[in-house]
């Protein structure tokens, strides 16, 4: 914010001139003391009485600045448009002030060779997952903000399709995920994680292009391969990932700043969705944007098979199997990874963080946009607030990383996140009741939520890496969604 506040001043000072100065100068002029007056014929050199003339300007054009900030600052916050894209000029200003002043700095020591080494292996898994992970979640950002809007435009035996038709078309997807979920975990982990994120494609590019179908019963069957290729996005690609680190044997500390690297450009990726999805929906409609997707989901689908080397779990009993990372012959069963999950605390306590914050941002999504048309008068900017919400994430996930780089153990972060989170959710309730200053309360506990989404993200993924055995790990992480639905 304050790159962007001394701009504010800067432009204060260049708008500021010409008639405030030489109103000011009149004023000056007139109350000339008497001896001033008397002796105004004496002759001043002329170069004296220029650079006396400049100086007063200066000074008289300082004493104008605060004027012209207020008044910058006024036309700044004049409208809902233009008070959210302030807002996310000095969210994305305070962004880029964390990155810049954490940046790691080379102390120029002699280096150690097997330490040079580490990096060059764990950029290079970087560029790897990366350049798929950005890939197949922009394909699922593009199509969310058209998800209402896709099937209201879908007319049913001459009637426009109603709220509950979408609301129970929404719930066939959701349902799925949770239903399936957890044996689809089972054979993600049982017959390989890259092959897991290449179904993942597939299914989410059939549920995309059912949203041309005219037909209820299609558009149902969309749903459902939509529901299965979400249960594949949130669990086969983050399994890659951590079975590929321990099979490299790449230092644990790396693993945690892939995650925050992960969702800090997400938060990028989500905001570029916005405006593409926009984009997209004037050329080509409300599917516009699903269509839109299949290209990126089919570019990340020939990225991950020609980058990827396929990884599966390994075995829960490594001595009987051979090596630990040979294929299980029966794969892990939802039963055992059920047991394994209410025996050991640890891991059920991973499990339970992911479903309650989960949970808590299912509700935020579906509450935000009532409070704040209840405290703004007009439309709400909905475009610019996803914008602003995507930058307060992006402020979360450089506070990770910069806490992580500090020594700050995962744990405690995620504590202190998960206590500032409540202080938000509790301020907004406090905000709405408020009979003044609404909407800057609502913005506030809202955007302190959003850092704490941003933190949230390569958190519960550095937890489940660290708690979360790899013999199980797709199934436990569906069994979480299981438990999101309960709550």
């Amino acid at each position: 914010m304050v790159p962007y506040f001394l701009t504010t001043l800067l432009v204060g000072v260049c708008a500021a001139p010409q008639g405030v100065l030489s109103r000011s100068t009149r004023v000056s002029s007139s109350r000339m003391s008497p001896l001033s007056l008397r002796h105004k014929q004496i002759l001043v050199p002329k170069p004296v009485a220029d650079r006396t003339r400049l100086k007063t300007k200066r000074l008289l054009a300082v004493s104008s600045v605060p004027e012209a900030a207020t008044a910058i600052a006024t036309n700044m916050f004049s409208t809902p448009d233009s008070t959210f894209n302030t807002l996310f000029a000095g969210l994305g200003a305070t962004a880029l002030a964390i990155k810049v002043g954490d940046r790691p700095k080379d102390d120029g020591g002699d280096k150690d060779d097997d330490d040079e080494d580490n990096k060059r292996r764990v950029r290079s898994l970087q560029r790897r997952f990366l350049s798929v992970f950005w890939m197949m979640r922009m394909a699922d950002w593009l199509q969310g903000p058209y998800f209402f809007e896709v099937y209201a435009s879908k007319v049913f035996n001459g009637a426009p399709a109603s709220l509950e038709i979408i609301s129970r078309l929404f719930l066939v997807g959701f349902g799925t995920t949770a239903i399936i979920g957890p044996t689809a975990g089972r054979l993600v982990d049982s017959y390989g994680r890259k092959l897991g994120t290449l179904a993942y494609s597939f299914f989410y590019t059939l549920g995309a292009l059912s949203t041309k179908a005219l037909t209820l019963p299609t558009l149902l069957a969309g749903r459902v391969a939509g529901g299965i290729g979400t249960s594949l996005l949130f669990s086969a690609p983050e399994a890659w990932l951590v079975g590929e680190h321990q099979r490299c044997k790449l230092p644990e500390k790396s693993l945690g700043q892939t995650f925050g690297l992960a969702y800090a450009g997400d938060s990028i990726v989500a905001i570029v969705a916005g405006q593409l999805a926009a984009l997209a929906a004037a050329s080509r409609g409300p599917s516009g944007p699903f269509e839109l997707s299949t290209l990126f989901l089919a570019s990340g689908a020939l990225t991950a098979a020609l980058a990827w080397k396929e990884n599966v779990a390994e075995a829960s009993n490594p001595g009987s199997g051979g090596e630990g990372g040979e294929k299980q012959k029966s794969g892990p069963s939802v039963r055992e990874a059920f047991s394994m999950m209410l025996s050991d605390r640890k891991i059920l306590l991973v499990s339970l963080i992911q479903a309650l914050f989960e949970g808590s941002m299912y509700i935020f999504v579906l509450q935000w946009p009532p409070a704040l048309q209840s405290a703004i008068q007009g439309s709400v900017p909905f475009g610019k607030v996803f914008s602003c919400f995507m930058a307060s994430c992006l402020i979360g996930t450089s506070l990770f990383a910069s806490v992580g780089r500090r020594g700050v153990k995962v744990e405690s972060s995620t504590i202190a996140m998960l206590g500032a989170a409540t202080v938000a959710m509790a301020g907004s309730v406090a905000g709405f009741l408020s009979p003044t200053n609404k909407l800057a309360n609502l913005i506030t506990a809202f955007f302190l939520f959003e850092v704490c989404v941003g933190m949230y993200f390569p958190s519960i993924g550095t937890l489940r890496s660290k708690y979360i055995p790899d013999s199980h790990r797709s199934v436990i992480m569906n069994l979480s969604g299981v438990l999101l639905v309960c709550t």
